[in-house]
């Protein structure tokens, strides 16, 4: 073997050994999250270190309102309670909107896929992170129950600059806690969740209250876990 071909054959053996250690990491994680709250993200950790400060109370499955939990699945995964972490239909759904508008405005993304992403990866699109974002996806499913992934998802994901979970985003938009959302807020906090930097200065954006309203009227449709 040449020195070029031993020094790819190392590369390769690096990028592998490193590949395992971080799902090592991630499963490990996994399972301390399965009990324990969840106090820090990528998400989270990317804001801290570009010198944001970030806000976020962990609430409790039973601690958040139905209405939250309802608005959540009927926006992001209609069929949450029924999938493994992927909805094919979805993603085919997506796929054939993309090719119709010439754009990759939908993903098809589920409730677990955005959590994965929110944990371990990036916001930047690459097929390298669709893939780990698809490993991932199927060890959340594998160790947690659906009603601790609803919990994750709603504790980790953003509501505005440094706004991380449903309790700390019904405290700054309404002073409550999660557990008090009216059926109201909880449509417009998960409404919010698209943009949720633009429309926390922009409340009163057509777009937002449109998708509001949708979401309230759907409430009754969700399937909590």
């Amino acid at each position: 073997m040449t020195s070029f071909g031993k020094v790819v054959k190392r590369l390769l053996l690096v990028i592998v050994l490193l590949l395992v250690a971080f799902h090592v990491l991630v499963a490990g994680l996994l399972l301390i999250w399965k009990t324990q709250p969840i106090n820090n993200s990528m998400f989270m950790l990317t804001h801290r270190l570009t010198g944001g400060e970030v806000t976020q109370n962990w609430a409790e499955y039973d601690a958040i309102a139905k209405s939250a939990k309802q608005a959540a699945i009927v926006s992001e995964d209609s069929t949450f309670s029924q999938h493994n972490g992927f909805d094919l239909k979805g993603i085919e759904a997506a796929r054939k909107k993309n090719e119709a508008t010439g754009k990759t405005s939908a993903g098809g993304s589920t409730i677990t896929q955005q959590l994965a992403k929110n944990l371990f990866l990036t916001s930047h699109r690459s097929y390298v992170r669709k893939g780990e974002e698809a490993v991932i996806t199927l060890m959340i499913e594998s160790l947690w129950d659906k009603e601790r992934i609803l919990t994750a998802y709603l504790n980790v994901a953003e509501f505005g600059n440094g706004i991380y979970g449903i309790d700390a985003a019904a405290q700054h938009y309404f002073d409550k806690s999660a557990a008090d959302l009216n059926r109201d807020e909880s449509a417009l906090l998960i409404s919010m969740l698209t943009n949720p930097k633009y429309y926390e200065d922009n409340q009163g954006d057509r777009r937002l209250r449109n998708k509001q309203r949708i979401i309230k009227n759907r409430l009754k449709n969700a399937q909590l876990p």
